[in-house]
């Protein structure tokens, strides 16, 4: 099974796309890492670290503290494919991250968002 390119990516080089996304929005760069560290189980600091180090979304995930165990309620359409039906959990979790991140520029509440 070939690997997806999107796995060699630096988190950095999307993470700037996010953060235009939300804030076109009046969303913030502090809701986008509340985010990713809902997700990943990253404080700011290790996030700032991959960041810096521009690690690629495979070793991101990888390396993740605490995938949050909640993360399986995400549902919904992404890029025209049903989250819920990816098979990859790499692809998943990409998936789970541009999925949280559309709901924040689209305007949900932060709690509903981190399924509180």
């Amino acid at each position: 099974m070939t690997r997806h390119h999107i796995y060699q990516i630096s988190v950095a080089s999307v993470y700037v796309h996010y953060v235009t996304k939300a804030q076109k929005t009046a969303r913030t760069q502090a809701e986008v890492d509340a985010i990713i560290g809902w997700l990943t189980g990253y404080d700011q600091p290790q996030l700032a670290a991959h960041l810096e180090a521009r690690t690629n979304f495979e070793d991101f995930f990888a390396q993740a503290p605490q995938l949050h165990p909640s993360r399986h309620l995400i549902r919904g359409v992404i890029c025209g494919v049903r989250i819920e039906e990816i098979e990859d959990p790499l692809m998943r979790e990409i998936r789970y991250l541009d999925k949280l991140i559309d709901e924040l520029a689209r305007g949900r509440p932060m709690e509903k968002i981190l399924r509180a």
